[in-house]
């Protein structure tokens, strides 16, 4: 039978109240903050009250490298969590919030597809519970008090050609970023050049998606470098005294989201920090929280392995004390076919001779995440023109790394498709088989961090930098931060810094471009190669054709 589009499937479900989903983890009623019938906020009075509790088992869903014959990490997250239920498991989803410039322009929107989604799909891909709103003015109050500073007569002594904090909003808008802001006289303040970056790129999202609570929240906010003084000293968000008030601004932002998948089985989404500049992964406080309630939760991080899983593991999991049970990488015949050099459009025509050619990027992904001590398995997302005999070349690849590879048809079937994988992430989490250990140790140098990661996780020769950059790297470490981790920010399409390049490559170098540091967050920014903090929309964006159809509902929205 043919499904409707993914918002046809979504606005044809019976949602339960909110409170029934709730009620399903032991959450009262009392402690949900309702957004609708469909959505709430779970109180921290709550969750503080949570912390005696055992942890559930934390499952990690990643991917392959990005391409344009899609994957669906996102949709596999949530036939997963709907497929551990179906066999009788808690579970619990855990993903990120979508942000509304990728929305608009290329994607048109991020909650699974198919049978496999999380909703209610258009507040989740529009303004959801307004946690992005909060984080842009929370951000631009910090910008605001910076520039009145200086005007006020700049007792901190800011060398405004030193200023490091831009201005965010969340939308693609690439005339925003280079831009000259006071202009018009004296009482406009002090011309100066600057920028925009969008909201997911924001230092403030990436502080809110590691905190453990409010306390902790107000501290990075504090610690958040925003410029230096004319004799380069650094110049913190506290020293400007907008931390206080941008806690205020967050406070209702900082409690997880409780949303529910098509089979009405609980899902948290809380956050979005971008897979490049920052970590990829939904926030802390929500994993942590579900950890408590469920007996699993089923999570995922930004593109694929690479990016996501490594940060997953040396960000996130280091600075909560995560400890993954398993992980699953997403795959398709499609991607591995694109792998073996298909171009797009012949990719419904079976050729097994491309699918094995393309798989030793599957390979390199599965190596890399074992290599965190984390058993793994491979999740092959089915697509109608898939046939058997290129799925079995899949699966015979990566059993022949000793993994599996299970046949996945959640899309079109939900958690009925998906059951064989949930019982094999069973079996591997509760073998107990797990060892995780970040990648390095917190008292390795910051560019040595940086070079390990590019000959383990990318397999390059090295890393390139000129000696302004290791000199930067060397005052970070003399003035304390040497033991933060590093976030590497590169294309997600190639394990290059060169998006063209598929496959699992090897002999490449790693330009490094630029650093900068996250101190709020806890991390060092490591830039590789052309990264953007504010796309641009495509020559068709999808906001030309998302609209209101007669009954008011949203058409063009996935």
């Amino acid at each position: 039978m043919a499904l409707g589009s993914d918002i046809e499937i979504a606005r044809a479900v019976k949602k339960l109240p909110i409170q029934a989903i709730g009620a399903r983890l032991g959450i009262p009623e009392a402690d949900l903050l309702p957004y609708g019938h469909d959505k709430a906020k779970v109180g921290q009075g709550f969750i503080a009250g949570l912390q005696g509790r055992p942890d559930g088992k934390l499952i990690l869903v990643t991917a392959i490298n990005p391409t344009p014959a899609g994957e669906g990490k996102t949709t596999t997250t949530v036939g997963l969590g709907d497929g551990l239920n179906r066999i009788g498991k808690r579970a619990v989803v855990c993903i990120r919030e979508a942000s509304l410039g990728p929305n608009f322009g290329m994607k048109g929107g991020a909650a699974g597809g198919g049978m496999a989604q999380v909703v209610p799909m258009e507040e989740m891909n529009l303004h959801f519970t307004g946690d992005f709103h909060a984080i842009t003015s929370a951000h631009n109050l910090l910008a605001a008090m910076i520039d009145n500073h200086i005007y006020w007569g700049n007792a901190l002594d800011i060398d405004a050609r030193r200023i490091v904090w831009r201005r965010v909003m969340d939308m693609n808008d690439r005339a925003l970023r280079d831009v000259v802001t006071s202009l018009g006289g004296v009482s406009n303040g002090f011309p100066r050049q600057t920028g925009f970056d969008i909201t997911v790129a924001s230092e403030v999202m990436a502080i809110l998606c590691l905190a453990r609570d409010l306390a902790d929240l107000e501290q990075r906010l504090g610690d958040i470098v925003v410029a230096y003084t004319r004799a380069k000293v650094p110049v913190t968000c506290r020293d400007i005294k907008a931390d206080g008030a941008m806690t205020v601004l967050l406070k209702d932002a900082m409690q997880p989201n409780l949303v529910q998948t098509l089979e009405n089985n609980p899902a948290f989404v809380h956050g979005g920090p971008f897979a490049n500049i920052a970590h990829g992964c939904n926030s802390v406080i929500a994993t942590t929280t579900a950890l408590k309630l469920g007996e699993y939760v089923v999570t995922e991080a930004g593109f694929g392995a690479d990016l996501g899983a490594e940060k997953f593991f040396d960000i996130k999991c280091r600075k909560a004390g995560l400890k993954p049970a398993a992980a699953v990488i997403v795959a398709t015949v499609r991607a591995m076919k694109m792998n073996g050099g298909v171009a797009k459009a012949d990719l419904g025509t079976e050729n097994v001779g491309a699918v094995r050619a393309g798989c030793p990027n599957l390979g390199r992904h599965i190596g890399n995440v074992q290599g965190f001590g984390v058993p793994v398995v491979v999740a092959i997302n089915h697509f109608t023109t898939d046939t058997p005999a290129e799925v079995q070349a899949v699966k015979d690849y990566v059993a022949g790394l000793g993994a599996e590879a299970i046949l996945c048809k959640h899309w079109a079937q939900g958690s009925a498709g998906i059951e064989d994988l949930a019982r094999k992430v069973v079996e591997l989490a509760e073998s107990g088989v797990a060892d995780f250990a970040p990648l390095y140790p917190d008292a390795m140098g910051l560019f040595d961090k940086i070079e390990t990661v590019a000959r383990r996780i990318y397999h390059a020769e090295g890393v390139v930098a000129d000696a302004g950059v290791r000199d930067q790297l060397k005052v970070w470490e003399d003035a304390g931060h040497g033991h933060l981790p590093v976030c590497i920010a590169k294309t997600q399409y190639s394990f290059t810094t060169d998006p063209t390049v598929r496959g699992a490559p090897v002999g490449h170098s790693i330009p490094l471009r630029e650093v900068r540091l996250s101190a709020g967050a806890g991390f060092v920014v490591a830039i590789c190669g052309e990264i953007m903090t504010m796309p641009g929309l495509p020559r068709v964006p999808s906001a030309e054709v998302i609209r209101l159809n007669a009954d008011g509902d949203v058409e063009g929205l996935f």
